[in-house]
């Protein structure tokens, strides 16, 4: 991803930059339409630039869209005491109808089954975040659950992106939390 130090405000500020341009290029074509000369224009960066913070525009658009894996975390913990196990957490929901503006370009990193370099983020982060409270609940069978929660989110959210889900987004949720609440009951 980013090879320069994550505490310098002004790399920061020119990642910032950079990833603000890739969505804006993103919102007026596909992500393999993009060309690095647009974006470095775009973002009033030179070409140098870019490629000291990014290997190229697959490792800029992850890093791009690592607010939504940060989103898609959190909405699935946003909930406290005994969980609803019908009714998705209005995060949740919130989260999945947030999505229309770069769908495309989530599709184009998260392939269906949840593959894909945006996928195996999202995978990463939700199995550590559900393993740390399953183990600091004392609950059984921790890792299994932890990967079977974050395998089955990654392959539905891509799934639904790609079209091979049928639901709005409110629908979405609620189904997504009903199926993510039976595999946390399992065990």
């Amino acid at each position: 991803m980013s090879r320069t130090a994550p505490g310098d405000p002004r790399a920061a500020r020119t990642r910032a930059r950079l990833r603000a341009a890739l969505l804006d290029e993103c919102a007026l074509r596909p992500l393999a339409e993009v060309g690095v000369a647009s974006l470095v224009r775009r973002a009033g960066v030179g070409r140098a630039t870019f490629y000291v913070h990014y290997d190229g525009l697959e490792a800029l658009a992850v890093d791009a869209c690592a607010d939504v894996v940060r989103q898609a975390v959190d909405a699935l913990h946003a909930w406290r005491g005994r969980p609803d196990p019908v009714e998705a957490p209005p995060a949740l929901r919130e989260f999945f109808t947030g999505l229309a503006p770069h769908a495309a370009l989530y599709r184009s990193l998260l392939a269906p089954g949840g593959g894909g370099p945006l996928g195996r983020v999202l995978h990463r982060d939700l199995r550590a975040r559900s393993l740390a409270e399953r183990e600091l609940a004392g609950a059984a069978d921790a890792p299994l659950v932890a990967s079977a929660v974050a395998a089955t989110f990654a392959g539905v959210l891509a799934d639904w992106l790609h079209g091979l889900l049928r639901a709005d987004p409110e629908e979405m949720a609620h189904q997504v939390w009903q199926l993510l609440v039976a595999l946390h009951r399992s065990r």
